[in-house]
């Protein structure tokens, strides 16, 4: 599969991949004439009809279709995982050179909000309709109009434009610009069948990458990701190879990124003239300095104290605090790294494909990567035709037992998490496994079942607030695999917590001393965001990410189709803050985790606890030290003599203002420094405050 070396100097340029695999990129035409120094390539050599899979970790789950009928496209692409993705359906009309001039999309996305994007490029101005509102932009020079919705054939057509424009490079819109990178060739098939391909990247919008591959030909073959791709039919057996060289690229891209920016002074490590958050006394302490050797605190001295050899950090009269958890993860390289810089520096990973993990921690731990020290969850779902292929699928109440022995058997994982295919009848032997090998129990309510019946079979945990307050308003027969899971707290504003059969949930968790892992942040994004309104969970750090960033902040995950949605999604999140507000009153334990990638959510979602009746020094106790003990670690949590060096440094007050926490200048993971501002921009992002000074 010989591949060529890759180009580091322009992979490093290609801005970072997230989960929101649908915010792709189309290329629309541009009024004026083509410079000479590019080339076009005719509509004809188009392919008139071309099939696609859809897959995810190794499971056909949708399909992509292509259709072309003389100068227009017609592209039909739908997937469902985990009971829910994106539908959608464009049409592209192409100029005699290949180039769009007319595009209308819609459909719906992953949680269900309907989409509908128009352009039109007409006497030099390119207008377009999105879900932000109506823009235009005169056109005086090529351009890349960048979409927020569309079928990932759009990289095909983004690809036409780039490969034959002056250094694979053009001005975007409404604002960047985008790059092509050639990053290998490879072959596929055996004999006849045999295809050879070159694979490719786009960046420079956003912090989307996008790796795909042409044939030969210079047609569309595949998209890839590390756990999702979209490859042509007849090719499906290539999947795992292709998806592995997703995640080589990726990894090529972040070990370059820690081989530069990752600091290993020698001698001790001293940051000096700082104050320190304290969580046994919820204050800070004098000015100190901090001495860091050998990745664990070996003393803290008076502000200005150095020793001859050590590398001082100037803290500047600033806040060192304790590193953070997110407790509900699902890591990959983009995460681990974000994570670190946000001062996120342990993580609680719910369920992953297995392998993919295995090789994350192992480059995490050896120093390969940046990224959170990782405690796993093993992943347990039911075979359905609505699974999340993640972790073991079991079709069996003994299978599902076999894969609990097994999680336990390798050391590698404090317990299980169970999933919503999962048959709720099989819940209590598989707890009752899973804590005879003295494994954890937590997870989502299996369809057809409630919390109460969970909480009875023995979890220890439930794994967000929807899933225990769905059993409030659902019947019986409802199948919460599907997105009802979210669009039936509607039914919630009218739940009267009072009522028997709250209390008896909440009376079952205490009575079980079972945790609540609400993952507030993730349904404030779901219930709250509305189209062409920046999402309030952002709204402090959005203006400093890339373009199309700031764009798709605007945009509503669900789908508000009228007025009463609106008053009920609304009316459903505040009943959820009372709910926690109860649950918190009554003595049950908040868990602090987001499952939207960690880093910056993690700051949102302590903020967001304020509504509970935590103080600003509680909630800092709460992420950090309290996690730690929560999950039996006694060498974290706390700035202390022996303890593990990971904490980060803020010049202000978060007692005083827990919004301080976004503004980091410096990190360390187990004594290797870093500094947000070095790195950020390699993301397009800007940084949040300087780098302190180092001496």
């Amino acid at each position: 599969k010989s591949m060529q070396p890759l180009n580091l100097s322009r992979i490093s340029k290609i801005i970072l991949s997230n989960r929101l695999i649908w915010g792709l990129i189309l290329i629309t035409a541009y009024a004026c004439s083509t410079p000479e120094t590019e080339s076009t390539t005719a509509i004809t050599e188009l392919p008139t009809n071309e099939k696609y899979t859809v897959m995810i970790g190794g499971v056909e789950v949708g399909y992509m279709n292509i259709v072309r009928a003389g100068d227009t496209l017609f592209t039909d692409y739908d997937y469902k995982n985990n009971g829910r993705g994106p539908s959608i359906k464009d049409t592209i009309v192409l100029d005699a050179k290949g180039y769009p001039i007319k595009w209308d999309i819609k459909g719906t996305a992953t949680f269900g909000n309907n989409l509908e994007e128009h352009f039109k490029l007409e006497n030099g101005t390119a207008t377009w309709t999105d879900a932000t509102g109506t823009s235009s932009a005169t056109v005086t020079k090529p351009s890349v109009y960048v979409n927020q919705f569309g079928s990932p054939y759009a990289n095909f057509i983004q690809a036409r434009v780039l490969l034959n424009s002056v250094e694979m490079s053009a001005p975007a819109l409404p604002a960047g610009r985008l790059e092509l990178d050639e990053l290998g060739t490879l072959k596929v098939g055996a004999d006849s069948t045999e295809v050879g391909l070159k694979t490719y990247a786009i960046s420079g919008a956003s912090i989307n990458p996008t790796y795909f591959i042409l044939d030969n030909n210079q047609q569309f073959f595949a998209m890839i990701t590390p756990r999702y791709i979209v490859v042509r039919t007849g090719y499906e057996s290539e999947e795992k190879n292709l998806r592995l060289l997703s995640e080589k690229y990726a990894a090529k891209r972040f070990e370059s990124m820690q081989a530069r920016f990752a600091h290993k002074y020698e001698n001790g490590t001293r940051i000096s003239n700082v104050r320190i958050f304290d969580p046994t006394t919820l204050s800070l302490t004098p000015l100190s300095s901090v001495l860091v050797k050998d990745g664990k605190i070996s003393s803290i001295d008076g502000p200005s104290v150095v020793n001859k050899g050590e590398t001082v950090i100037e803290g500047g009269k600033g806040v060192l605090l304790p590193g953070l958890y997110d407790m509900h993860g699902h890591m990959g390289d983009q995460q681990a790294l974000f994570n670190v810089l946000a001062g996120v520096t342990s993580v609680r990973d719910m369920g992953n494909d297995n392998q993919v993990l295995d090789s994350l921690i192992q480059k995490i731990e050896s120093g390969v990567l940046a990224g959170p020290r990782i405690t796993r969850l093993g992943f347990i779902e039911g075979k359905s035709p609505f699974s999340a292929n993640n972790g073991i699928l079991v079709s069996s109440e003994a299978e599902a037992i076999a894969a609990v022995e097994k999680y336990a058997s390798t050391g590698n994982f404090y317990g299980v998490k169970l999933y919503n295919s999962m048959n709720g009848d099989w819940a209590p032997a598989i707890a009752k496994r899973a804590h005879e090998l003295g494994l954890f129990v937590c997870g989502h309510v299996p369809a057809f079942s409630n919390a109460n019946a969970m909480l009875r079979a023995g979890y220890d945990e439930m794994t967000h607030i929807n899933q225990v307050v769905l059993g409030w308003v659902l019947a019986p027969d409802e199948d919460t695999r599907t997105l009802l899971r979210l669009t039936a707290l509607k039914r919630l504003p009218e739940v009267d917590l009072n009522s028997a059969k709250v209390q008896e949930t909440l009376d079952l968790m205490i009575k079980n001393g079972a945790a609540m892992d609400p993952t507030l942040s993730i349904h404030e994004a779901l219930l709250l965001s509305r189209n062409g309104e920046t999402r309030l969970g952002v709204q402090d750090y959005i203006d400093h990410m890339p373009p199309n960033e700031q764009r798709n902040a605007k945009m509503a995950m669900a789908s508000i189709e009228n007025e009463a949605d609106d008053k009920a999604y609304r009316g459903a999140y505040d009943k959820i803050v009372e709910t926690l507000k109860l649950m918190k009153k009554r003595g049950i334990t908040i868990i602090p985790g987001t499952d939207m990638g960690g880093a910056f959510y993690v700051h949102r979602e302590l903020e967001l606890y304020k509504q509970l009746g935590y103080t600003n020094a509680e909630l800092l106790k709460l992420g950090s030290f309290d996690m730690a003990r929560y999950l039996g670690f006694e060498d974290r949590g706390t700035i202390a003599p022996g303890m593990l060096a990971d904490f980060f440094l803020i010049p202000e007050n978060p007692i005083e203002d827990l919004k301080a926490i976004k503004t980091i200048s410096m990190v360390s993971r187990g004594g290797v420094i870093y500094y947000p501002s070095e790195i950020y921009p390699e993301f397009g992002i800007k940084p949040f405050v300087k780098k302190p000074e180092v001496k």
